[in-house]
Order: C-alpha cells, then structure tokens, then sequence
C-alpha cells in the first residue's frame, strides 16, 4: 500500500467516524436545547422554567457533569408563537447541533417543532405541556412526564361536580390544541356521571377581554366553569366574574397552577381549584426540604421559585440521571435504552412515581386538586388516576372552602 493510500483510506475512517459522531455530545460537553416563552403571553412560565433548569445544570457542571462532560443548555424564544418555535428548533438543532430539546413549553408549540427535531434523530424529552401528542402517537423520541390535561380533566371534573353538587358545569377554553385537550376531557369525564356541558365559549390565544364570555356563562346559570385557560386569561375570567358578583366554582387544569396567578390577581383568586402534579415551592414552605431548595433559588436568582421552576430543575435531573446510566458512550440509542428502563421515585416536591418502558412514554398519568386559599395553593386531595396508587400521598388534606 502507498502513502498515497494510506492517507486515503485514514482520511475516510475520520469522516466515516465524524459521521458517527453523536450530534451534541464532545469529549467535554453535551449540548442541551430548550425553547420558551420569554417574551409572549406566558413569558412568566418560560423564564421559571429556564432558571429551574439553569440551577440544575449548575448544580451537576459544580459537581462535574455527567461521565465527565459538562452540560451546555442553550434557550431559544418562542414567543409562544408556534411559527418561531419551527424557528428555534430548526436554530437548536440545525445550526447548534443539539443532542437533545428539553422542557419545550407550549403544546401547539411542541406540535410545530417536533417534525423538525425527529428528522435529525433529536430526542423531545419531557415538554413542559401536558398534551396526549406529548406521546401519542407512539414514537422513539418522544418523552412525556406530565398527566395530561384530557386525563386531569376526565378525573377532577366528575370528582368535583360530585363534591359540590354542581348542577350546571360549562366550560371557557382558549381557542388552540391545549384549550381542546381540556374541553375534551371534562366532556368525558362528565359523561362517566350522564352529564353535559350547558354552555361553552372560548377565546384567541393573547385575548385580554373575557365579559363576553362570563356574561354568557352567568346568563346560562353555570355554577361551575372549566377553565381551559393559563396565566392572565385566569385572572381576567375569574376577576370579571367577581366584579359582576357572580361566583362559581372554578376548575383551572395544570396550566393554572402557578403562584403568578394569586401573586397577580390577588384576594379575587381565592377558591380557584387547579389539577396539579408538584408542589408550589413556597420560601415558607412547612417542609424542610423544599423550603431550603426554594431558598436557595431564590439566593440565585433574587426571585421565589415556582412550580414551573421545579418543571425546569427535575426535567434537567431526569435527563442527567439517565445519561449517567447511559454511559460515556453516549448516544440517542443509549440514551433511549435507559430511559426505556427507568423508574422514577416521588421526590421532595410531592411528585407521583413516574416509569417507561419500550411501550409507554408517559411518565404518570396521576394528578390531584388543589385550591387556592388564603392567597396560596393548598392540596386539598390524594392523587387519582391509573397510577395514582404508587404516587405518594398528599400532605395533611386541608378542608376545601365552600
């Protein structure tokens, strides 16, 4: 063989091996995408979620990384604008050469991107939605941790119109893939007890103005209303009500569980219901551990934590936990090969055991009703759901308010 030859054929071993080359994983990094709302309609939760998954990637970088490599996390703005979110991803994962897009907020968002992500083997790990399309249909790359927003509906509504005694259940949704998946849920679940909706409205996504609608909803005498809703559109339905004296039972899923909505809203807030998954971590909070975590984001960051911030912290400890097992060998089949594994312990912040296997992508489909009393959120029910029976029981139930 000449050194003609041998130049050639080592030539093409090293592009044969750049070719193999995991995208986003070096010798010293792992390059981590994430795309949020930091400058639209819930701008509030896209900012918590990134500084919960900073103070995790710090944590693990100060303690090494993970086999070695430190964790890189990059974060793009959506603006909560699913044309943007094809933007970010094609940005993150094209041009950044991602490993992996973590915590993506926003289901319509979610939906936009994902074609862009999966082309390039690019796994979406945990988005920060709780939509079916999360994991359904069935795909390798897609990782969902979150109840859905069809299966907290399907199981609080029914629940709740029971304790109560509602007799009139009608619904406002924000007119998009997350406001249906709400709707769709507490239709179903209303079915199981041979009720329907008496009346249901919606809105445009950055709509500001709800008197129409809780004037068609106090017309049509509902004493309980499903909000398909999330930060201000919440505040502004449940706050227009009260000025109009009309007060009825309000359900928020998920979405409306955040300390933003008490902390914005005010006394008007008390008695709102919510589906939740973790808890708010409150400064003041009765539990030691929480109470010290939450402290010490707020020594980071100078600003209380929030449910979306241990969205972010435990998205960025999931994934570090399971490419730890994966090896130094790191790759999206490894990575995927753990994953298919694993089972995940309820954690200080109240969580519900979470697994997967090579069949199932969500996590839990386990959630419980919380309220809004006295200017905080309180449990105020054990978890319910198919796998509710391994999720850790709520703290010392509050009695709910009338």
């Amino acid at each position: 063989m000449t050194l003609k030859q041998s130049a050639l054929l080592a030539a093409l071993a090293t592009a044969s091996a750049l070719a193999l080359a995991q995208q986003g994983v070096s010798n010293t990094e792992i390059t981590l995408g994430s795309i949020q709302d930091l400058s639209g309609p819930i701008a509030g939760f896209g900012k918590q979620v990134r500084l919960g998954m900073m103070l995790a990637v710090d944590e693990i970088n100060e303690q090494g990384g993970i086999n070695g490599r430190k964790i890189k996390l990059l974060v793009e703005d959506s603006a909560y604008d699913p044309k943007k979110a094809v933007l970010a991803a094609q940005k993150l994962v094209n041009q950044d050469k991602i490993f992996m897009m973590l915590g993506h907020i926003g289901t319509a968002q979610n939906m936009a991107a994902m074609p862009v992500q999966f082309e390039k083997n690019v796994i979406n790990f945990f988005p920060v939605t709780a939509a079916r399309e999360m994991y359904e249909p069935f795909h390798k790359l897609k990782y969902s941790f979150a109840a859905t927003y069809y299966d907290q509906m399907r199981n609080a509504v029914p629940k709740l119109v029971k304790e109560k005694g509602a007799k009139k259940v009608c619904t406002m949704y924000q007119d998009d893939d997350f406001g249906l998946e709400v709707l769709r849920g507490a239709e179903a679940g209303l079915k199981t007890i041979n009720m329907d909706f008496t009346e249901t409205t919606s809105y445009k996504r950055g709509a500001t103005d709800f008197s129409s609608q809780v004037a068609k909803m106090q017309a049509a005498g509902c004493d309980m209303i499903v909000l398909g809703t999330i930060i201000r559109e919440t505040i502004g339905a449940i706050g227009t009500a009260r000025k109009l004296g009309y007060n009825p039972i309000f359900l928020g899923s998920s979405a409306a569980y955040t300390d933003l909505i008490h902390k914005l809203g005010g006394k008007a807030m008390d008695g709102l219901y919510a589906t939740m998954t973790v808890q708010n971590p409150y400064t003041d909070e009765p539990s030691q551990p929480i109470r010290f975590w939450a402290n010490k984001y707020k020594t980071k960051f100078n600003e209380d934590p929030a449910v979306f911030s241990v969205y972010g912290y435990t998205i960025i400890n999931t994934f570090a936990n399971a490419a730890t097992k994966a090896g130094k060998n790191l790759t999206t089949d490894s990575f995927i090969k753990v994953m298919d594994t694993m089972t995940i312990p309820p954690d200080i912040f109240g969580s519900a055991s979470a697994s997967f296997s090579p069949t199932k992508r969500l996590g839990s489909d386990a959630s419980r009703l919380s309220q809004i009393q006295d200017g905080k959120w309180k449990a105020v029910s054990e978890y319910f759901g198919s796998t509710a029976a391994v999720a850790p029981g709520a703290p010392a139930k509050a009695p709910a308010k009338k």
